[in-house]
């Protein structure tokens, strides 16, 4: 492989799943079996039903009498989990936008190419970080955008079919920016800093919106719907749109399922807040599963700071005789580190000190 596709930023051209699962095949192609357990965390034990998602509840945020006791589940949620639902959130056009991407995902597939990835780049209609032609592949099928700020978005990879795709896609970026903030406002609090310089950093932000499709596959334990990984954001917000567990995080070596709740945000750590927070919340590995008879969709948003901010531990988390654990770098160095490492490497690893 030549140096130039080694990078993440751009991946092959796949065949499409959702074609592939509507021809009702009896077994999955090769490409896509990982019997052979070629990822460490495919061996841990599946779900344990005794352990669950947390639950934080907005409108107890948001309220004084309540907000303490809140504050005190998402610092614990954060810190052992780095994951949990958010509840009562006040992300109006969730259901418009989950419509818009059924209705996309339901075309034609000449039609859903015409917002095909293009070479050199990840967005658009394909898979993720596809690099070689002998790679394990994802049973799944993506739409990849960028959306804010509004001059980093390529309008000619936006669908123009569904016909209200669009317009949908601005409002629902806009309100998840919202969203976003107010999140990341409320973990600077859980963790004790008056600094708002971190939470206001996502006024300009960067905001890339992931749309999957999982189609029913013949062999689900067989595949991946995403192989297991942790995000390269500051946080991560998701909107399930499955009637089944699709979504699963590792806690204590142990694959836990994500239950679907209407109406609920599940929200992740990723390892910009990992540095920033000098380790405190770390962001954990996580993975989708595939079901036999059912399609599942989701819509997951990546959120990071403005690119103006440096990552690094925040200054009084390693003030107080805590050591510092991660390095500091600009905005760019974090992200050249990330598009130029091997699929195979710890990302988080390469940040420590």
């Amino acid at each position: 492989m030549d140096a130039k596709s080694k990078s993440l930023e751009s991946s092959l051209t796949v065949p499409s799943v959702q074609e592939l699962s509507l021809q009702n095949p009896q077994k999955v192609p090769q490409r896509y079996i990982r019997d052979d357990a070629d990822h460490d965390f495919c061996t841990f034990p599946s779900s344990d039903p005794s352990l669950t998602i947390p639950l934080i509840d907005k409108a107890k945020l948001v309220n004084t009498d309540t907000q303490q006791d809140e504050l005190h589940k998402l610092h614990l949620a954060c810190k052992h989990w780095g994951v949990f639902q958010m509840l009562n959130h006040g992300v109006s056009s969730v259901n418009n936008m989950g419509n818009e991407v059924k209705r996309f995902f339901e075309l034609p597939l000449q039609e859903k190419t015409r917002w095909a990835q293009k070479a050199g780049s990840l967005e658009g209609y394909g898979q993720a970080f596809v690099t070689s032609q002998e790679q394990k592949l994802d049973w799944n099928d993506m739409i990849f955008l960028k959306s804010l700020p509004i001059q980093n978005r390529k309008l000619d990879l936006w669908p123009q079919n569904p016909p209200e795709f669009r317009e949908t896609l601005e409002k629902y970026s806009e309100d998840i920016r919202d969203e976003a903030i107010s999140i990341v406002s409320f973990i600077t609090l859980a963790l004790g800093l008056e600094d708002t310089k971190m939470s206001e950093s996502f006024h300009e932000g960067l905001y890339d919106i992931r749309m999957n499709c999982y189609p029913p596959c013949p062999e689900p334990e067989r595949v991946l719907g995403i192989i297991p990984h942790a995000d390269n954001s500051a946080i991560t917000l998701l909107v399930d749109f499955g009637d089944f567990p699709g979504l699963q995080f590792l806690k204590d070596e142990k694959w836990v399922s994500v239950e679907p709740i209407d109406g609920a945000i599940v929200v992740n750590i990723g390892h910009i807040i990992e540095v920033m927070t000098n380790g405190i919340y770390k962001a954990p590995e996580h993975r989708a599963v595939v079901n036999k008879e059912k399609e599942r969709l989701s819509i997951v948003t990546f959120c990071y700071p403005s690119p103006s901010i440096d990552i690094g531990p925040v200054k009084k988390l390693t003030d107080e005789g805590n050591q510092q654990a991660y390095k500091n770098m600009t905005n760019a160095e974090y992200f050249n580190r990330f598009f130029n490492r091997k699929l195979d490497e710890s990302f988080i690893d390469s940040l420590r000190l």
